[in-house]
């Protein structure tokens, strides 16, 4: 059960089938596509010893080479340690320490100097030691190593915002099962799509390649190798049947580089988006913008893109009595999955209460590499927990309110703070909005909303007060605004809260003092 036989069947299949493109320019069939990665997975055992089971890291930013590598280190069984590009230096190279990595793949080979890797892992450049591998190659490939379904395929770096990263194990099987969901509980996919990856390569938008290889579709890397809203909106023209993930944030990006341009997204088949809270309002927005292209995924680098799933067809029903909810909502479970809501100790709470979600099944992980501790704190009886709060509808949908540790208590009642940014996120004049709490002397928090408004517009607290008590409970509405030119984002265009929080203590003065 080896991800490369995926790519080996499609070549044997189809092997004039166009696969790889940088921008508009096709790289490869997919019998060159395969010839390759058998050609440098042959490389990797001649020249560095490379066995089944060795960890290979990838620490460069999306280019179509990138799947060449995912495909050559399956080929022979070896595990991809994909790493973040934004990552310090040395940030990388403790990933690369702790997982023990026999190899680590750069654009150059020049990032690190001799004392920054551990002695049994070179960096290799893709540009200067392995090119030649990339050229169009009509050589008939090997047959991939025959795996069981439980070898290690993909070895995956949580961000760390609590402390060191966490490398979360996840086997071929796990990833056959993310990708098996796909087409049952996402979208349809066609031979005729284009798999486009302006999200990062390391990971969700670059997990998904992998049913689209099954099927034959076209996969392509713009040239700027990231995000940029003009550039997909001209390829989605000329390529058609674009379909891509992308953050929140991403989204919000793109449909104001539509807007700009007067464009409404034509070539753009869909685009999952997940990572991240997608507010209803900017949701009907893009829609307004771009139309019926949107699907709603939920999932953890535990159990990637699988726990839940908003489908395009339920976005769009407008009609429906719970259409709003629905639309705020993570959706239902994935194929995969059996999904629950539960206490502190792992009861099932009622319908409509919020707890914990915890999720088991085919795709989620079987742990954290040589930790432990934290496999056993997060994997209970076979469930995940995921550390996010939410509640079920009686009709099975989920609603998440925020991460356990996000939510503000104060004066001993649980406030959600994204409920909170749902609502200043309507605000007409608000572009993006994050809501975090501080401390404070008597009520133990406050709610602090940090504020960008659409274009400059002025805006100032008490309209927004005025907007809030119009929508919430007064006990639920921020304490204090402090507005900004533009949200800090990490490198996958999430808001990190960690820092605000920070921010929001130093303007309380540390402990905060009480209102008046």
């Amino acid at each position: 059960m080896n991800l490369a036989q995926w790519l080996y069947s499609r070549a044997l299949v189809n092997p004039q089938a166009p696969a790889l493109f940088t921008g508009t320019r096709q790289c490869a069939n997919y019998r060159q596509f395969a010839a390759q990665a058998s050609a440098v997975s042959a490389y990797l055992q001649q020249q560095y010893g490379i066995k089944a089971g060795d960890r290979i890291a990838l620490y460069m930013a999306n280019r179509i080479e990138y799947l060449v590598l995912l495909y050559a280190c399956w080929w022979i069984g070896a595990v991809v340690v994909p790493v973040n590009y934004k990552l310090h230096p040395k940030e990388a190279a403790w990933i690369a320490q702790n997982a023990q990595t026999s190899l680590l793949f750069t654009d150059k080979g020049n990032i690190f100097s001799a004392n920054d890797l551990h002695d049994a892992c070179p960096e290799v450049g893709v540009d200067t030691e392995i090119s030649s591998f990339f050229k169009a190659d009509d050589a008939t490939p090997q047959p991939p190593l025959t795996l069981e379904p439980h070898v290690l395929a993909w070895l995956f770096y949580t961000s760390g915002t609590t402390g060191r990263p966490k490398g979360v194990m996840l086997t071929h099987e796990n990833l056959m099962a993310m990708s098996m969901c796909y087409p049952l509980d996402v979208d349809d996919v066609s031979a005729d799509d284009a798999s486009f990856y302006a999200a990062p390569m390391s990971h969700g938008a670059g997990l998904y390649n992998l049913v689209f290889v099954r099927i034959g579709a076209r996969h392509v890397v713009p040239e700027s190798r990231g995000f940029d809203g003009a550039e997909i909106l001209d390829l989605a023209k000329k390529l058609g049947n674009l379909t891509m993930f992308a953050a929140p944030t991403m989204v919000k990006r793109l449909v104001t580089e539509a807007r700009k341009t007067g464009s409404a997204g034509e070539g753009i088949k869909s685009i999952v988006f997940g990572g991240g809270p997608m507010y209803a309002a900017d949701l009907i927005d893009a829609i307004d913008v771009l139309g019926s292209k949107f699907i709603q995924i939920y999932g953890q680098g535990e159990s990637p893109m699988t726990i839940s799933s908003v489908p395009r067809a339920i976005i769009n029903d407008r009609d429906h009595p719970d259409w709003a909810m629905r639309l705020a909502s993570a959706g239902f479970a994935q194929s995969c999955i059996e999904l629950r809501v539960v206490d502190a100790d792992l009861n099932d709470v009622p319908v409509g209460i919020c707890g914990e979600v915890i999720a088991r099944g085919p795709a989620v992980t079987q742990g954290y590499w040589s930790n432990p501790k934290a496999t056993a704190e997060t994997i209970v009886d076979g469930w995940l927990r995921t550390g996010d709060i939410g509640h079920l509808s009686a009709d099975g949908f989920l609603t998440l309110t925020d991460r356990s540790k996000d939510v503000i208590i104060s004066g001993g009642t649980n406030i959600y703070p994204r409920e909170v940014e749902e609502v200043l996120a309507r605000h007409p004049k608000v572009f993006e909005v994050a809501v975090v709490g501080a401390p404070h002397a008597e009520w133990g928090e406050e709610v602090v909303a940090f504020i960008v408004s659409q274009d400059g517009q002025q805006i100032d607290a008490a309209e927004l007060d005025a907007w809030c008590k119009s929508e919430i409970a007064s006990f639920k509405k921020p304490k204090r605004y402090v507005f900004r030119a533009e949200m800090p984002k990490n490198s996958y265009g999430k808001i990190p809260k960690t820092g605000l929080r920070e921010e929001a203590k130093a303007l309380s003065g540390g402990a905060g003092a009480p209102d008046k």
